[in-house]
């Protein structure tokens, strides 16, 4: 399991353990998954998708930045389009 965080200027949008997450990179979507190497990279408008166990829980973003190490993911939104 990763430890996951999704904030943005005016809200703690998710915080919790999940399996993987997609997440809209400038250079191209990517997924993290556990054990994923460290790695700071840009955010463009688009869908995060979070994995937990068979369950998707997909949240709409304003560009941002994402942090992953030693199994954390922090992601820094501008704002929040959509939680579906």
């Amino acid at each position: 399991m990763i430890e996951l965080n999704i904030i943005t200027p005016d809200e703690a949008i998710f915080s919790g353990q999940v399996h993987s997450v997609t997440v809209p990179g400038s250079a191209g979507s990517f997924e993290i998954l556990k054990d994923h190497a460290p790695i700071i990279s840009t955010l463009e408008d688009g869908n995060v998708t979070i994995r937990i166990n068979k369950e998707e829980q997909v949240v709409a973003i304003k560009g941002g930045v994402i942090e992953v190490l030693n199994n954390k993911i922090t992601l820094l939104a501008e704002g929040v389009l959509e939680k579906k």
